[in-house]
This record gives structure tokens, C-alpha cells and sequence, in this order.
């Protein structure tokens, strides 16, 4: 990649981060109700205590203070303190990080390992019964909402699989006794997200088999005395792989922001149910953060696509 070009790059993520940060502002200041009323719904509060609130949370400055407020401290690194936990808000995410990571990094490995196997062998497998029925497969499992699907996940597995948490419930085990136990909390909120993930993979690796299988260097291949199995291992996977791989860093960030429906379904530590618990509320410096982190997410992980693209290709190295 030129310097010209990545220069250019950078600026582009810099302005949408910023794009991002005023959208994320402006969004959660047009939801229905007040603040402070839905976080002391069912207490006894007199006025004077809701002004206060009021008045501690910043709500009764005009808009474009709290704004100006917001940038500055964005700029600072400071995302704000929460109304609901009265913590930072920067500190409560990166409590959550690691829970989200483990999720979304799991279900990744399962729908890119899935997908691949089955879109390359459907491809060069085309019109057969598998490539239909891995086309079927993938065709529903992009149908289906991820929430929906973790909760008929929930109602034919939630016996013998836990159904919701990171660990179990007043459990003092610790290392491989935890990790045993963090592994079956895993398994349903996994398998949702993958199983709504693999499709695009699945369907993607087969259009770029199929659009190898008509390249010369197959028949020069086959000529040599290849077999059929070395002939798509060593000639069509390495090629067909490309936009895959690509499709894997333009989707981090969805698999990250996918994960929010998934998260509140099994009540999973992470930045998902942070943000289902943020909107409840509603806790606008906490949905500004964990918004923030979601759509900054999806603008890194379009800019590192294009850069790996570039690295991978051979034909776009330099420009």
C-alpha cells in the first residue's frame, strides 16, 4: 500500500470515529422518557431529588453544552460515568471486554472453520445433493434472528447445558475446574452466534471456488498428474481463500455488534448485555460507550480489511 493511500485511509477512520462519536451523541438524546424518572421508577422521590439528578447527571444544561462537555472529555479518553452502576464508564467496559472477546473469538473460529469446509467443498462439489444442502444451510441460517434462535437453543438444550451466565452461580471452582465450568456456559451462546455467522462464509467460499473452476492453470494442473484432492488443496483453496479472508475482517465488527441479542438472551457478561442493560435504563453515557466501541469496532475492522487485502493479493501490492 502506497503512503499516499494508507494516509488517506487513516483520515477516512479518523473522520468516521468522529462521525461516530457525534451520531452516538445526538442518538440516545432523541429516546422517549427521562432519564432520571425511569432510574427511580417505584422509589419515593420528591422533585427537589429529581432536579438534583438532574442537575448531577448534566441533563439541565442546553444540548449544545452537554455536547461541547461530551467532546472535550471524549478527547480526554474520559467516556463519563455511569447514572445506573456510578462507575466509569470506561472502567465498566473494559470489566466487560474479555467475556465479549471469549464469545465472539469462539463463535468466529466455529463459522470461518464451518463455513469454509463446507463452501469449498459445495463449490467444487456444484449441483451435487451436499452443495444443495449446504446451500439450504446456509440460506437459513441467514434467515434466522440470532435471538430467536438462541431461544429455541434455550428451550431443547437448557437442561443438560446452562442457560445463562458466565460461570455458575455462587461457584468458588478455579483452574481447569473454572475453565470446565466457563466452557458449558459457553457452548449455547457460541453456537447461536456462529450458526448465524456461517452462512456468509459458506456462501462466499463457494462463489470463489466456482469462479476458479474455470481458470487455465486447472487443466495445467491436471496435465501434471495432480489428483482432484491436490488440484483444489494446492491450486483453487490458496485463491479462493482471498475475499474469505477478507469477509472475516469486514465482519469483526458485526460478529461484535451481532452479539449484543445473543448476550441478553443467555445473560452473558459482556459488552452486549452492558448495552441491553444501558438501553433499560436508559444510562446515556453507558449506551454512548458501548456504542461508541461497537461502531469504532465495525470502522477499524473495514480499514484493516482493506489493508490485508492489499497484503494478501499480489496484484494490488503498491497501489
Amino acid at each position: 500500500m502506497s503512503v499516499r493511500r494508507a494516509a488517506s485511509r487513516v483520515v477516512g477512520t479518523l473522520v468516521s470515529l468522529g462521525m461516530v462519536a457525534v451520531l452516538g451523541f445526538f442518538l440516545f438524546r432523541v429516546l422517549p422518557g427521562d432519564p432520571v424518572l425511569t432510574l427511580t421508577r417505584g422509589r419515593p422521590v420528591t422533585p427537589g431529588e429529581v432536579a438534583r439528578l438532574r442537575h448531577e447527571f448534566g441533563l439541565d444544561r442546553p444540548l449544545v453544552t452537554q455536547f461541547v462537555d461530551y467532546a472535550a472529555s471524549l478527547l480526554r479518553g474520559d467516556l463519563g460515568r455511569s447514572y445506573f452502576y456510578d462507575q466509569p464508564v470506561a472502567r465498566l467496559i473494559a470489566e466487560r471486554v474479555g467475556p465479549t472477546l471469549l464469545l465472539t473469538g469462539a463463535a468466529l473460529v466455529l463459522s470461518v472453520s464451518l463455513g469454509v469446509w463446507l463452501g469449498q467443498r459445495a463449490g467444487w462439489r456444484r449441483g451435487s445433493a451436499f452443495d444443495r444442502a449446504a446451500t439450504a444451510a446456509a440460506v437459513v441460517g441467514w434467515s434466522v434472528p440470532a435471538f430467536w434462535l438462541g431461544l429455541l437453543l434455550l428451550m431443547a438444550f437448557g437442561g443438560p447445558l446452562p442457560t445463562g451466565g458466565m460461570v455458575t452461580p455462587g461457584s468458588d471452582a478455579s483452574g481447569a475446574a473454572l475453565a470446565w465450568d466457563v466452557a458449558r456456559h459457553l457452548v449455547l451462546p457460541a453456537l447461536t452466534l456462529a450458526a448465524v455467522q456461517f452462512a456468509q462464509y459458506t456462501l462466499t467460499m463457494r462463489a470463489s471456488v466456482l469462479g476458479e473452476l474455470g481458470e487455465g492453470y486447472l487443466t495445467t494442473a491436471r496435465a501434471k498428474g495432480l489428483p482432484e484432492d491436490g488440484v483444489r488443496a494446492r491450486h483453487v483453496l490458496p485463491n479462493a481463500l482471498l475475499p474469505t479472508v477478507t469477509l472475516v475482517f469486514l465482519m469483526l465488527g458485526q460478529v461484535i455488534g451481532g452479539a449484543i441479542a445473543v448476550e441478553s438472551v443467555f445473560s452473558w457478561p459482556g459488552l452486549g448485555y452492558l448495552a441491553y442493560q444501558a438501553l433499560s435504563a436508559p444510562d446515556l453515557p453507558l449506551l454512548q460507550g458501548t456504542f461508541l466501541v461497537f461502531s469504532a469496532t465495525a470502522v477499524v475492522s473495514n480499514a484493516l480489511a482493506d489493508v490485508v487485502y492489499r497484503l494478501i493479493d499480489p496484484r494490488l501490492r503498491g497501489t
